[in-house]
């Protein structure tokens, strides 16, 4: 009989430790759901918080995108612009001597002339400088500073003064070497002498 109860106990004590095996089992898997359940809501808050990087770099690399085009564009408009700038200066500066060599023609036929006519010299001279200033006036360039204009400090420069009370103050007397201006922008002012 005491074999008989040594065995119940032996049992007994068996069938605890089977369940304190198996209640450590459970609490075990149970600890491993929980970290499970943990590390699977700390990758879905990595994934949210990637989702909400993403946008953001995705922005950040439009923004680089769009920034290098534009400095791109920028460099390209610079260079447009150069060569526009150099073609406009050729331009301009070939139609101006486009047309002073009519006059330049002109002198070399009236130097390589062989008269000794005065006149006829004079009225060759004549002849070339109606053709030069009609030739600025084709590029646009006016003559001004005439006697008996009015003085004005942007289009002249008095190099002389006299008091005159039976003329009016700021009247050209003398003109010494005449203006020239293209549109409104003075190329060279008037050399004048005026009354006080």
């Amino acid at each position: 009989m005491n074999k008989k109860k040594s065995e119940k106990k032996a049992n007994a004590e068996n069938k605890i430790k089977d369940e304190e095996t198996t209640a450590n089992d459970t609490a075990e898997k149970a600890s491993t759901d929980t970290e499970s359940v943990d590390n699977e809501e700390a990758k879905a808050e990595d994934e949210q918080d990637e989702k909400e990087e993403n946008p953001l770099e995705k922005e950040l690399a439009d923004t680089k995108d769009q920034l290098l085009r534009i400095t791109a564009e920028y460099a390209n408009f610079r260079k447009r612009s150069e060569k526009e700038k150099s073609e406009s200066f050729n331009f301009a500066t070939a139609k101006a001597v486009g047309e002073i060599l009519g006059v330049v023609d002109n002198l070399e036929r009236a130097l390589a002339s062989e008269q000794e006519d005065y006149d006829t010299l004079k009225k060759g001279v004549q002849m070339t400088y109606d053709s030069l200033m009609a030739s600025l006036e084709k590029l646009g360039v006016t003559v001004y500073g005439e006697k008996g204009d009015t003085f004005d400090p942007n289009f002249h420069n008095a190099v002389m003064h006299e008091k005159n009370d039976e003329m009016d103050a700021n009247i050209i007397t003398d003109v010494f070497q005449k203006g020239y201006k293209i549109n409104d922008k003075v190329v060279r002012p008037a050399m004048v002498k005026t009354v006080n």
